[in-house]
């Protein structure tokens, strides 16, 4: 996710269980062009296997930075045709390719032969829902080379509204012999257990649902993979991980910028501590967010995770 999946975030989930991680989304020309932001979406280090996310219009483009991915360190590079953002779509990248595959397939094909390292596919199910064309896509995609496919469960036209539609997934699980990703609105066991069954995929891919809570996807592959759950992260080890992450963004964008991008994570961070029992203040939460020094927001981070009440009531 553009934006979100910095390299901090991905190590948390990396090292709590998460079978893959990818890089927040590159576009592909600014990435060849040496553009730094771009280069610094796409840093693995420390991460394998390590996915590079690209996106583009233009095969010469996209060929070129699947090159660069993979002399870079690159072990999979992943084609982006399944974002909505306006921004993105404007440009006929992302889901605004599933418009005209004819297109999508000759960016798929130049990836393809640029690398020698394995290239997967995101996707919607199609543009509008008049043109529901994941089964298509995915089958000429799968003839073409690419090794695996992240699908999901809504239109570009929906953007993020409404519910994935994990039934319609099945479609494309039924046309490839491919591996086939679920996505889409994934949040908890549950809903991994039954957006597999649906679906018919070999997996599930967690995006929003994990920010906040990187361990959350460790905890579905730990789930998917056994059929029983796992403790969630002690409160000292959800801190350490917090302030790991912030440390991170701190280190590779100087202190004032790292700590403006983390304010989505720490009110995430946040967020997912008030759901679990811990106690914090609007107060906390609104200075955890607005603070630009380094040495409180890492104290703030701290105070997140006092004892939740529940185990104060056991422990009396």
């Amino acid at each position: 996710m553009s934006g979100v999946t910095d390299i901090g975030m991905r190590k948390i989930a990396h090292e709590t269980g998460a079978s893959l991680v990818v890089s927040e989304m590159v576009a592909s020309d600014d990435y060849v062009r040496g553009d730094a932001e771009s280069h610094l979406r796409a840093e693995g280090k420390g991460i394998h296997p390590h996915m590079v996310q690209i996106a583009g219009c233009e095969p010469y483009w996209m060929g070129e930075a699947a090159r660069l991915a993979e002399a870079n360190g690159a072990a999979i590079v992943d084609i982006n045709m399944g974002c909505p953002a306006k921004r993105v779509t404007g440009g006929y990248a992302g889901s605004a390719l599933m418009r005209d595959l004819d297109l999508a397939m000759r960016l798929v094909e130049a990836t393809v032969k640029a690398v020698k390292i394995p290239v997967t596919l995101k996707m919607r199910l199609g543009w509008d829902a008049d043109t529901i064309n994941a089964p298509e896509l995915a089958r000429h995609a799968a003839a073409a080379g690419v090794q695996m496919l992240t699908v999901h469960g809504r239109t570009r036209q929906q953007f993020y509204k409404g519910s994935a539609d994990w039934g319609a997934i099945a479609a494309v699980s039924a046309a490839v012999d491919i591996p086939v990703l679920a996505n889409g609105d994934c949040a908890t066991l549950a809903h991994a257990a039954l957006m597999q069954q649906l679906s018919g995929a070999d997996g599930v891919m967690i995006g929003r649902a994990a920010v906040g809570r990187p361990w959350f996807v460790g905890d579905v592959a730990h789930f998917l993979s056994t059929g029983a759950g796992r403790p969630t992260p002690a409160p000292q080890a959800r801190m350490l991980m917090a302030q790991g992450h912030v440390l991170s963004l701190m280190q590779r964008m100087g202190a004032l910028k790292g700590l403006r991008h983390a304010r989505k994570h720490l009110a995430a961070y946040a967020e997912w501590a008030t759901h679990d029992g811990f106690r914090i203040d609007e107060a906390h939460k609104s200075q955890l967010v607005r603070s630009d020094s380094p040495d409180e927001v890492l104290a703030l981070i701290t105070k997140l995770y006092e004892i939740p009440p529940i185990q104060q009531e056991q422990a009396a």
